[in-house]
Formats: structure tokens, C-alpha cells, sequence
């Protein structure tokens, strides 16, 4: 078997370490204080998330690929290409769901990042296979030290993005996501010959580089476009809203996204006397109104009951320090607030004994009835 002589143009080589770290920062940035926003923003951003960074790792292999220099001439089956293309996505894709649905937690952004570290493995091996008149050979080793790499960086890139949500753990996130999806790429490639074959059976119409060239074009400037859209969100804070909570769980930063005549307000937990679901949303009331919340009530369960909140019901979340007195007839008990226009909260029948024992240690026991 004689192998071919392989090369590579510098330029396309830089250009497609930029364009990884392009999708980097627009994806993970497009995720950012997703909890502030409702159910269907927050899916669309996810969406677009993903299609940042999956096409991102497409577009970075491609654009490399571009720069492939080989001493015969060689296509891609454009079926294989494209599958490679919404793989990528759709894998990338499941890590963001976990990430954003599921409770985080240091096991569940570890799973997020390994997963997209096979996602970049497989959209790099797929694409491989859409290679035409060559067939590349892979090495064990190259195999192997691209998939510990892949996997490895993605969890650090992942650990530190998702980690604590600053802005400037977003860009080492981004560093090291682009740093993951170009040492696959290219340790793999360091490990792969290249031999030449026959045309075979294709499993789709044959592609050239120049028509690559225009899908990664195109798919490249789209990157851009948003990288330097997202871009914006970090110089530019309304000068009529107040800046956007940090989206971190310590209960002493923690603040609750509320909506106000169409507008968006933070609302200190200290200030809210109940909350109660509302659907997939939650109605947030304190001394003087009642707001709008976008967090459904298993996500205001996980933020507020570690800064003292008691869940009485499994509709309420109630504030002790606002709580006037606690009412029991039989099976039923309620919390009553301090000032007239607030409703009463319901306490279930489960919840009646902790609850009055926790009232009883904050309101004193012979405020307890």
C-alpha cells in the first residue's frame, strides 16, 4: 500500500482555527442567563447554540480540509457531508438540553462536555468517510489521542463556561473549546495516511473542494455575523435596564426575574412574600404587587429554598420572615402575611407538622395557633 504525500496551506489552517473560536464564543455566550428568559426563548437559543457550535466544528474540519494538499485529485460525497454537518449539531445540540433542563451539577456538565467531545470525534470521522478516489488510514494511536484530547478538553471547556457563568469564564470556556475542536482535527489528521482508490459507489452526488468551498463560505460568514451579534450584548447594558443578574445559585446574589409593564426587573428574594406556580410560570407576590416570573416552579424550588424560602404546598414557596401567623383548622393550615391585599398561602396536609415546627422557631411558639 503506498501512501500519498499530504501538505498543508498555513492560511486555511489559521483561518480554521478562527473560525472555531468564532463558534465557540457565539454559542456559549448565546446561552447565557437563559434562566431569565421563557420556555420558548430559551429553546430557540439552545437551537441556535447548537447550530453554532456543532456547524462551527463542521465548518472548522471543512475549512481545514480545504487546506488538505494531496498530489491527486479527490471529492466529497455531499450525502455523507451533510450528515456529518447535522450530526454534529444534533449532538452538540443534546449536551446544551442537559445543560439548561436538567439540575447542574458538576456530573451533569461533565456528561454535557464528554458528549460534545464524541460529537466532535464523530462529525470528524464521518466527514472523513465522504472522501472520494482517496481513502484516508487511520492510525491507533491518532484514534486514540484525538479521543482522550476531544473528550478531555471539552469537559474542562464546559467545567469552566458552565461552571460559574462570568463573562470572562465564557471567553477561557470559548479558548479552550476552540483549542479541543482544532487538536482533534489535526492530531487525527498527524495520524492518518491517505492512499489512493478507484471511484466506488457513492451514497450521494460527488462535491469538489471549490463547491465545498462555497457551503463553508456561506456557513462561515453566517458564524461571524452572530459572533460579532453576540459581541454587542457585552459592551451595551440599556441605559433603562438595570444590568442582568449574575447567573450564579449563591443565595446572597441571587435575584428573581420578574416582568413589569413589559419590562424586565430583578426583585431581591427578601422583598417577595410567596410564590405560586402559574402554569408553566410562577406568579411572584410581594408587599405591594404581584409580578410575572418566567422561572417555572421546580426551577424557583432549587433557587429559593436555599436562601430559607418554605415550600408549604406543592404550588407555594413561602418567605418566613413575611409571615404574619400560622392558621391550622384540622387537616388544613395557611400562612397568613403582613398587610391586607396579600392572600393567605395554603399549606398541605404532608407539610403541616415542618412547617409549623419552622414558623414556630421564627414567629416564637406562642405565635404559632
Amino acid at each position: 500500500m503506498e501512501f500519498l504525500d499530504v501538505d498543508h496551506d498555513a492560511f486555511l489552517v489559521v483561518m480554521a482555527c478562527v473560525v472555531a473560536l468564532a463558534a465557540g464564543f457565539t454559542g456559549l455566550s448565546m446561552t447565557r442567563a437563559l434562566s431569565t428568559k421563557s420556555e420558548i426563548h430559551k429553546k430557540a437559543l439552545i437551537t441556535l447554540a447548537a447550530v453554532a457550535l456543532g456547524g462551527g466544528i463542521w465548518a472548522m474540519h471543512f475549512v481545514a480540509m480545504l487546506g488538505l494538499q494531496l498530489p491527486t485529485l479527490f471529492y466529497y460525497d455531499a450525502a455523507i457531508t451533510l450528515v456529518s454537518a447535522l450530526t454534529a449539531i444534533l449532538i452538540v445540540g443534546a449536551a446544551l438540553i442537559i445543560l439548561h433542563f436538567a439540575p447542574r451539577t458538576p456530573a451533569t456538565i461533565t456528561l454535557a462536555g464528554g458528549i460534545v467531545g464524541v460529537g466532535i470525534l464523530v462529525m470528524h470521522y464521518i466527514g472523513m468517510a465522504g472522501l472520494e478516489l482517496c481513502r484516508a488510514v487511520y492510525s491507533p494511536l491518532g484514534v486514540a489521542l484525538s479521543s482522550i484530547v476531544a473528550i478531555g478538553l471539552c469537559i474542562l471547556a464546559f467545567g469552566i463556561a458552565y461552571g460559574k457563568r462570568t463573562n470572562r469564564n465564557i471567553l477561557l470556556g470559548t479558548l479552550c473549546f476552540a483549542i479541543a475542536v482544532c487538536s482533534v482535527h489535526f492530531l487525527a489528521m498527524a495520524g492518518t495516511n491517505f492512499v489512493a482508490v478507484p471511484s466506488g459507489a457513492e451514497f450521494g452526488p460527488s462535491m469538489s473542494n471549490e463547491t465545498l468551498a462555497l457551503g463553508v463560505i456561506f456557513f462561515s460568514f453566517v458564524i461571524f455575523g452572530a459572533c460579532l451579534w453576540v459581541s454587542v450584548t457585552y459592551l451595551i447594558v440599556p441605559a433603562n435596564k438595570k444590568p442582568e443578574a449574575p447567573e450564579d445559585h449563591q443565595p446572597s446574589r441571587l435575584q428573581i426575574p420578574c416582568e413589569r409593564d413589559g419590562g424586565k426587573v430583578f426583585i431581591s428574594p427578601s422583598e417577595v412574600a410567596f410564590v405560586r406556580a402559574d402554569g408553566h410560570y410562577t406568579q411572584v407576590y410581594t408587599d405591594q404587587e404581584r409580578l410575572f416570573c418566567v422561572w417555572p416552579i421546580t426551577e424557583a424550588t432549587k433557587r429559593l429554598l436555599p436562601t430559607g424560602f418554605l415550600q408549604t404546598h406543592r404550588s407555594y414557596l413561602v418567605n418566613p420572615d413575611r409571615v404574619a401567623r400560622f392558621e391550622r383548622t384540622k387537616d388544613k393550615g395557611r400562612c397568613v402575611f403582613n398587610g391586607t391585599d396579600l392572600p393567605p398561602a395554603p399549606v398541605s396536609r404532608s407539610k403541616l407538622k415542618p412547617i409549623q415546627d419552622a414558623l414556630a422557631s421564627q414567629l416564637g411558639a406562642t405565635r404559632a395557633t
